[in-house]
C-alpha cells in the first residue's frame, strides 16, 4: 500500500483493441502486428463487444 501513481502508464508499441462485456469496462489487448490484431477482434468478437483502437507509435496513436 502506497500512493497512487501521479503520471498516466505509459503504452508499448504495437496495435491495440478494446475487449468489453455489455455494459462494463474495457481492457486493451495489444498485438504485434495488424494481422495479429484482426485476428484477435474476430476471436473476441463471438462473445464480447470489440472496439479497434489502431497502433500507438512512441506514445501517439497513429491511426
Amino acid at each position: 500500500m502506497g500512493r497512487p501513481a501521479t503520471k498516466p502508464a505509459k503504452l508499448r508499441d504495437g496495435f491495440y483493441i478494446q475487449v468489453k462485456n455489455q455494459g462494463g469496462t474495457g481492457v486493451l489487448v495489444r498485438r504485434d502486428t495488424k494481422e495479429q490484431m484482426v485476428l484477435a477482434a474476430e476471436d473476441y468478437s463471438r462473445t464480447k463487444q470489440v472496439n479497434i483502437l489502431g497502433e500507438m507509435k512512441n506514445d501517439k496513436w497513429i491511426s
